[in-house]
């Protein structure tokens, strides 16, 4: 089993990571504090600095996730030789059990999810290891695209937390300065159980459904024309199944690949002619669950991958890989990260990287 919080804090520099944050100024009464003050998860009297000034120094990776028949969220370092245990999420028995989305916007890491009031956000402090309630979306959403930028995160597409709620085609983004999403102009399409990336400069959201049925196509949101572009039959080669995950992507170095779950085949989009080019298998097992419980993000310049392994002898403990992609190599190379020494389930119901 990987050393626990003593290790992390050992590799952390908790003073340093502290002064890379700017805290945000709008702070809830409603949140859960933790208590070990010596690494940047630590909730040890935060320090605000001046953030532009920081922004070029090296900054850490931190991957977010929390499993199958586990209450509490974890948090591993880079390599993940280290994990610590977040503090408890305080939020109603509804938002617990129910499905949740996840994603990172700067030192926030922001878990949407239903409580029994309707659709809310917890929010996830780095720096003072704590939770807080909000803030609540524009148009609150489930079943939603989102992709992080830098300090900034964006969402896309969804619904309401009604089953008979209207599939949404409005976006939004959200700025962990000010604590507050701002509105974007409205998609071409309306689209729910869709993915979104951040390439070229650009928020791209890809596949879903609608009212109409299952959508190949792709959009973008062009910044300098203030307006969303169409781009057909960006999955018209993949094979669709019924109850499947949303399309399991992430861009490394500016290139997009996605995991087939049906094949569990690596393929890296080609931009010059729209189509997708197959790299070879991925050691996990992401036909199991048409896609679901599978963890796949970009980590710096790799691929990582969480979930069932289709290699090792692992049991039901998740197995971590991660790879160097080359679009043009003919041979992948996957490298296990501690697997099944973790021992938790090998089923994510949710994960997000944060670079802080």
């Amino acid at each position: 089993m990987p050393e626990e919080i003593e290790d992390f804090d050992k590799q952390t520099d908790g003073n340093s990571t502290r002064k890379r944050i700017r805290m945000s100024e709008n702070s809830n009464k409603s949140d859960q504090s933790g208590s070990n003050p010596s690494d940047g998860l630590s909730g040890n009297g935060p320090q605000d600095a001046d953030y532009s000034h920081e922004r070029n120094r090296i900054q850490r990776a931190f991957c977010f996730h929390v499993c199958e028949r586990e209450s509490s969220w974890w948090a591993f370092d880079r390599e993940f030789k280290s994990r610590r245990k977040l503090p408890i999420l305080p939020s109603d028995p509804c938002f617990a059990s129910g499905d949740k989305e996840s994603l990172c916007a700067g030192t926030h890491l922001l878990v949407s999810g239903r409580e029994i009031d309707g659709l809310v956000i917890w929010r996830y402090e780095l720096a003072e290891n704590k939770w807080c309630k909000g803030p609540s979306m524009i148009s609150p959403r489930c079943l939603f695209a989102s992709a992080t930028c830098g300090d900034y995160a964006y969402v896309a597409g969804g619904m309401g937390a009604s089953s008979r709620s209207e599939v949404y085609d409005t976006a939004e983004k959200y700025n962990p300065d000010s604590g507050s999403w701002d509105p974007l102009p409205k998609m071409k399409k309306r689209r729910k159980l869709c993915s979104g990336f951040y390439m070229d400069d650009r928020f791209y959201v890809i596949g879903g459904r609608n009212e109409d049925g299952e959508l190949t196509c792709g959009e973008f949101f062009d910044q300098t024309r203030n307006r969303w572009e169409i781009i057909p039959d960006m999955l018209k080669d993949d094979p669709v199944q019924s109850s499947h995950s949303p399309p399991l992507l992430a861009v490394v170095n500016n290139e997009l690949y996605s995991l087939e779950a049906s094949s569990n085949q690596l393929k890296v989009y080609l931009k010059k002619t729209n189509t997708w080019k197959q790299l070879g298998p991925v050691p996990l097992r992401a036909d199991c669950n048409r896609g679901w419980g599978v963890a796949f993000k970009s980590l710096g310049d790799e691929l990582l991958v969480i979930g069932a392994s289709s290699v090792s002898c692992v049991g039901n403990y998740m197995a971590i890989y991660t790879c160097c992609p080359n679009p043009e190599a003919g041979e992948l190379n996957w490298k296990p990260l501690d697997s099944g020494r973790n021992r938790l389930s090998h089923f994510i119901l949710n994960c997000s990287v944060m670079v802080a």
